[in-house]
């Protein structure tokens, strides 16, 4: 037997997929009855020409024979299992557990990969487990006080939890840690679907069951968590970790993964206290947009925008504006709705959001605008979360001060003037909205930037730019404003602790995040730690 790849077969929108079989054994140049299996390796959608989209699979085929000389490499190749990922064991036997600060992403995939290795991990987390997290979120939604250790930015599964939950990453990885991601998620109540799609997503009302299920794979595994536990201090002796403090509890330890997430602010500080090795690093700052689904949907498609096997269509945009910064859509949610993501008093910040099914009436996604150093003012290193913070207190102004989003439409964003009627694509948000005018909670740069986008995306993109397009502020959140330098050992300036994740400033998503927290438990049970 032999395991080929087929890098790309084209079927017609209305193509059953019962005839990829047939169709694959052409195009290896064999006998149907020599096909033995079909896998669907990768599956997405063509619709360069609107009058013929078509559905392009790639796949692994499994047959009796050899493949004929005359089928080209570019059709298809000899493809070797993939090898699996390889659970690394601890080079010395751990004399204290090790300790995990943060429960999104990385945290659960360090835990996760220390769990396996025999270590035990103990999983810290500010916030709530997924089902109290939930409730508090759906409190602060409905009107009530802002939680500032369990929201959409905190708590289990992490800030990604309340978002699209995409799974697409730029990382390579040949050690086969994005397949163990997506394994692991699938294990845990993921849709298989994730496994093949070129745009696979998981949805907020799907990962919030995930993240439970990683949760109690990495308990049976000998991991605890503890939730409610925000870290207050580490002690250190030698230039290492020697304990991690919450409040009066001292928990023994020489090896912390830290992967609080990039809204931490209160981890940057005490970080900068300890004198861990920082630097400050570049993010993006915008407003979101919101149009109806369909529109963009048509705009995409074509006249078979509704076909069921379509789905809710995405875009990707990007620009420089007129002053040479990058401009760009980011964190592209179709079907979803626009989510208050506040975490601090007196300040509002927004992100979006989508369940699986992606069937809301609007689409929405970040157009936001690179922001550097240089811009923040100052040289302290906490310059760039003082200037996020700056942003977030004038658009909880900008919406009365009671948590609502500020809204303006595209016309009078563009003009300046303060919205006083919305036109026909109506506001997500959840808790409440109020008009506004948001260039007052930008950065003239960014206003400019985030207006000269959205002119120049509506050439590409039909009705993109219409006066209606709903605008809502502010989202600064986009990346962490630090990074925590580590060594080629994956430690920080301080000996014991593995910064991993967004927050730390090494990742840019749910699948980056994951894998580097696994590369940080793997250095944890390497044993490199230095006694």
């Amino acid at each position: 037997m032999a395991l080929y790849r087929i890098n790309q077969l084209a079927l017609p929108l209305d193509a059953d997929e019962s005839e990829i079989p047939r169709r694959a054994a052409k195009l290896l140049r064999m006998e149907y009855s020599a096909l033995l299996r079909t896998t669907i390796e990768r599956k997405s959608v063509d619709a360069r020409d609107k009058d013929d989209i078509r559905i392009v699979y790639g796949l692994l085929a499994e047959t009796d024979g050899t493949l004929p000389r005359s089928v080209p490499a570019s059709v298809a190749a000899l493809a070797p299992p993939p090898l699996p990922y390889e659970i690394p064991r601890a080079g010395r036997p751990f004399s204290v557990r090790p300790v995990v600060v943060g429960a999104g992403p990385a945290g659960l995939f360090a835990a996760l990969t220390l769990a396996e290795g025999g270590a035990r991990p103990i999983v810290l987390e500010r916030g709530d487990p997924a089902e109290a997290r939930h409730r508090a979120i759906e409190a602060f939604d409905a009107g009530g006080d802002l939680d500032g250790e369990s929201n959409v930015q905190f708590g289990e599964g992490g800030a990604g939890t309340y978002s699209d939950g995409k799974l697409t990453t730029q990382v390579k990885d040949e050690r086969g840690r994005n397949r163990k991601v997506i394994q692991e998620l699938v294990a845990a109540g993921a849709p298989e679907e994730i496994a093949w799609l070129a745009k696979p997503h998981v949805g907020t009302d799907r990962l919030r069951s995930v993240v439970v299920g990683l949760r109690r794979r990495i308990e049976s595994l000998g991991g605890d968590f503890r939730f409610r536990c925000r870290v207050d201090g580490i002690d250190v002796g030698a230039g290492a970790v020697r304990a991690v403090r919450v409040g009066t509890e001292r928990l023994e330890t020489d090896a912390v993964v830290l992967a609080p997430g990039h809204s931490a602010r209160d981890v940057f500080a005490l970080l900068e206290v300890l004198g861990v090795a920082m630097e400050r690093k570049s993010f993006a700052i915008g407003l979101r947009i919101e149009h109806p689904q369909e529109q963009i949907s048509r705009s995409q498609y074509g006249p078979r925008w509704n076909h069921p096997r379509l789905g809710a269509a995405d875009y990707k945009l990007a620009a420089r504006t007129s002053d040479g910064r990058g401009v760009y859509s980011f964190c592209m949610c179709p079907g979803g709705t626009i989510v208050n993501s506040s975490s601090e008093a007196g300040g509002v910040v927004c992100n979006g959001m989508s369940d699986f099914a992606r069937n809301g009436r609007n689409a929405n996604a970040a157009i936001v605008v690179a922001v550097g150093p240089e811009d923040f003012g100052g040289e302290d290193l906490l310059a760039g979360v003082e200037f996020q913070r700056r942003w977030e207190r004038l658009a909880f102004a900008a919406g009365g001060g009671a948590y609502s989003l500020p809204v303006q439409i595209f016309r009078d964003f563009r003009a300046g003037n303060r919205t006083t009627a919305l036109g026909g694509v109506l506001p997500t948000a959840t808790r409440g909205y109020a008009l506004a005018e948001l260039g007052a909670c930008l950065p003239p740069f960014a206003a400019r930037g985030i207006a000269e986008g959205i002119a120049r995306f509506g050439r590409s993109l039909e009705g993109f730019d219409r006066d209606d397009a709903l605008l809502t502020g502010v989202e600064t959140r986009t990346s962490s404003p630090l990074r925590v330098l580590r060594d080629e050992n994956g430690e920080a300036s301080l000996r014991g602790l593995f910064p991993a994740g967004e927050g730390a400033g090494y990742a840019g998503g749910i699948m980056s995040a994951a894998m580097d927290g696994i590369r940080a438990a793997e250095r944890v049970l390497a044993g490199r730690l230095t006694k």
